[in-house]
């Protein structure tokens, strides 16, 4: 199998991984003393120094970068890199550090591509590296600075304090999104002359 064994191990190949701790019938309720905390498991990678969190449940699987060969396609956005082939699937990879504005780098042998399930089917997201799974108590988890929410997109979830760390949630359906609808309309307005 592709892919770091450790990481591998950690993110299914298929089907969900557990969102949320369940808590059983009979069992102390969220928030009551000796109850246990809810709390979400994370696939954390790094951009430089930074580290980045994304639901489990939204990483299918993580492959070395340099394993796969790129093919641009032309007149996409400068952070969609291309397609490449996944097994028999043709799927849109895109460059994580230039979809948050960040400048490009390039691939190293840390260097993974996070293929992720959602709304708009399989992408693959190039990231500098995959470090761990983290399971992080929702308590830890702090919502956004309105400093760090952008204009155009809010890519940021929150941040999870994870001992001394700090994690960076990202909205990959925002992150995913090809354009919101604001952008559409102006940009249609702005090419009619409006």
């Amino acid at each position: 199998m592709r892919g770091d064994a450790q990481v591998a191990q950690a993110v299914p190949a298929h089907g969900p991984a557990q969102h949320l701790t369940q808590h059983p019938p009979g069992s102390n309720p969220p928030g009551s003393p000796g109850a246990p905390q809810a709390e979400v498991q994370l696939v954390v990678f790094q951009l430089g120094n930074e580290l980045y969190g994304a639901d489990i449940q939204a990483v299918r699987e993580v492959v070395r970068a340099q394993e796969y060969r790129i093919t641009p396609v032309p007149r996409t956005p400068a952070y969609l890199l291309g397609v490449t082939n996944l097994r028999g699937r043709v799927i849109p990879v895109i460059d994580l550090r230039r979809r948050l504005g960040q400048p490009p780098a390039p691939l190293t042998e840390a260097s993974r591509i996070a293929v992720l399930e959602g709304e708009l089917g399989t992408v693959g997201m190039v990231v500098d590296g995959v470090s761990e799974v983290v399971r992080v108590p929702v308590g830890s988890i702090e919502p956004p600075s309105p400093v760090m929410v952008r204009r155009d997109g809010d890519f940021i979830r929150g941040v999870a304090r994870v001992g001394e760390r700090l994690i960076i949630l990202l909205d990959l359906g925002a992150v995913l999104a090809r354009e919101d609808r604001k952008s559409r309309i102006e940009g249609g307005r702005h090419a009619a002359g409006v």
